[in-house]
């Protein structure tokens, strides 16, 4: 089973490697996170669990441990996770059922240290 609590500490780790040849870059791709999860039309729990279903769709390990770690944050439910699941999975078929089975357990792993 994947851990994805240790997943998305190597990802930060690698990512403030990164930061440190690229502040610019990562200050700009910052920028665009923060801007396109603020509240707007869509609350930040909606475009969370939109970005969990593209996660999924994109087969994305670090997406499903960061977006199912800000999903815990902002008290989505386990049924609200898995019918965003289901979604992905309807589009995309057995591929993005095995990664909506990867999500759920990453959900269930972030709620654990909630």
């Amino acid at each position: 089973m994947k851990d994805y609590r240790t997943i998305t500490q190597n990802i930060s780790a690698g990512i403030k490697e990164w930061r440190t040849t690229q502040p610019d870059a990562q200050a700009a791709f910052h920028a665009l996170a923060k801007t396109t999860m603020a509240p707007g039309a869509l609350d930040t729990k909606t475009k969370e669990l939109i970005a969990l279903a593209l996660g999924v769709a994109a087969h994305c390990d670090g997406c499903l441990g960061f977006h199912t770690q800000a999903l815990a944050r902002l008290g989505a439910t386990k049924d609200e996770v898995a019918e965003t699941l289901s979604v992905a999975v309807y589009m995309g078929g057995g591929p993005s059922l095995m990664y909506a089975a990867d999500a759920m357990t990453a959900f269930l792993q972030a709620t654990e240290t909630q």
